[in-house]
């Protein structure tokens, strides 16, 4: 789907001007947004903050934005892994994950271990979750193509 094409449902579903005056916008701009950009079809619309975000993304290559879009929706990003060739190396591929869990685990002991966790120590725990989440669907993934390769070779 092309980022024109979702805004123009989400805007079907949303009072459009609301949305505008929420955002400081005017609801023509939105609606434009909605619209295909002009090229040799001819759309009318006009680059939208989707395609922005995708080419910032694409020119930095730092995953951090679409985390933090992610963070402040209330989820989290998990790259898809990369094709390579079958591996149906599936016990290495597991004690990596239970590694990385019993990474977690011993950070977050660590942390409590005097009956307090501080600011410093819940920001590692959550780095840790993070990490987690990212080796956890990573390895769903394999177990649904029957490919754990990219697990077993990624960096620890």
């Amino acid at each position: 789907m092309k980022s024109h094409e979702l805004l123009h449902e989400v805007f079907q579903t949303r009072n459009i001007k609301e949305v505008a005056a929420a955002i400081g916008l005017s609801a023509s701009l939105l609606y434009k947004w909605a619209e295909p950009v002009p090229d040799a079809e001819g759309g009318s619309g006009v680059v939208n903050p989707l395609d922005r975000v995708e080419a910032l993304i694409r020119s930095t290559g730092d995953e951090r934005i679409i985390q933090w879009l992610c963070h402040r929706a209330g989820g989290f990003f998990v790259a898809n892994p990369h094709a390579v060739a079958r591996s149906k190396a599936v016990v290495p591929a597991t004690n990596r994950i239970v590694q990385e869990f019993a990474d977690m685990l011993s950070v977050i002991a660590a942390a409590a271990i005097d009956n307090n966790i501080t600011l410093s120590e819940a920001d590692k725990i959550r780095a840790r979750w993070e990490d987690l989440k990212c080796v956890t669907e990573s390895f769903v993934r394999c177990c649904e193509q029957g490919d754990f390769t990219q697990i077993t070779e990624a960096k620890m």
